[in-house]
């Protein structure tokens, strides 16, 4: 057996960065990174490279971009570097049987939920959503399901009453790209063992449209902030007032009975937007109006005041 295990990275954007750089700075040795292809990015659509793209060019490392991994001859290729491990960090592709055969120890998977809850594409923003505590990171074999195979390490994290889908994703990344290294060397050095999920307690996290940042005034104003957070910063939490859409930035549930219909624009501090909710009152402390820019409520109350008894939809 090789002193050190050959690796081929598979991942794509900001949250496999940090796993790639551990890797790199690890004693493994990194032959291959596989991405996605370039993309149009910003008002130019000018093609731009994925995160993972470019901090591999940053070390020299050889790059691939296979618009499809089904392609034979991205196949080929990959098969010809012989890797111990394939590592896959959220690369955007699902992988065939053919290629989770290649490497010779396994292909291993960083997931940000501690599974088996919270399979798919958006784990991150489905448990601020869904009112977690606690998430986290789980290492594991891949099979040909969507998250299903057998599990290695496992990472957790609190989810704070601040916490956005931006500051969780950070925190995640960094402690999978931790466990990944510690899982690689623990299944090259025979310590690690997987270990099966209990699939009768999956749940599943859908990946985000633009809709599911449209608020419901109907629901408590605690869902409302998690909604506002988890939407923080894709797709955004919106909402409507005389017909122009407002985003709502970042806000505080207030606990309390309103006998104001929800949507209705109740009493606070003269400097305040307090909305009345299913259950509670919701303060809103950073808003954007249609054509604006992101401000403290304090400021935009100042310059477009909105009265009592006004309603939100």
């Amino acid at each position: 057996m090789n002193p050190t295990p050959s690796v081929v990275y598979m991942g794509t954007p900001d949250f496999a960065v940090p796993s790639f750089h551990a890797l790199s700075r690890s004693s493994f040795d990194v032959n291959l990174v596989v991405t996605q292809p370039d993309r149009p990015k910003g008002r130019g659509r000018r093609l731009s490279p994925p995160p993972v793209k470019e901090a591999a060019q940053e070390y020299g490392f050889d790059v691939l971009q296979p618009p499809n991994v089904r392609d034979p001859e991205f196949m080929n290729a990959l098969e010809a570097f012989h890797p111990d491990f394939l590592v896959v960090v959220a690369f955007g592709q699902i992988l065939p049987a053919a290629i989770l055969r290649i490497p010779r120890h396994g292909a291993i998977n960083v997931h940000a939920s501690l599974l088996p809850k919270y399979r798919g594409p958006a784990p991150i923003q489905w448990a601020i959503i869904r009112g977690e505590v606690q998430t986290g990171v789980t290492t594991m074999l891949m099979d040909t399901g969507v998250d299903t195979g057998d599990m290695l390490l496992s990472g957790s994290t609190p989810i704070r009453s601040d916490d956005t889908s931006a500051t969780l994703h950070d925190r995640l990344a960094r402690i999978g790209a931790n466990l990944l290294v510690e899982t690689i060397r623990g299944v090259w050095e025979g310590t690690l063992f997987p270990r099966a999920q209990n699939h009768t307690q999956a749940t599943y996290a859908p990946m985000l449209k633009k809709d599911n940042g449209r608020i419901d005034w109907q629901q408590s104003a605690h869902a409302i902030d998690a909604q506002i957070r988890a939407m923080t910063p894709w797709p955004g939490a919106f909402c409507y007032f005389e017909n122009k859409r407002f985003k709502i930035h970042r806000a505080c549930p207030i606990d309390g009975i309103s006998i104001s219909p929800p949507g209705t624009v109740v009493p606070g501090f003269p400097d305040e937007l307090r909305i009345a909710t299913g259950d509670g009152v919701l303060c809103i402390l950073e808003i954007q109006g249609e054509s604006g820019r992101r401000i403290p409520t304090k400021q935009f109350m100042m310059g477009s005041p909105i009265a009592l008894g006004a309603e939100f939809d």
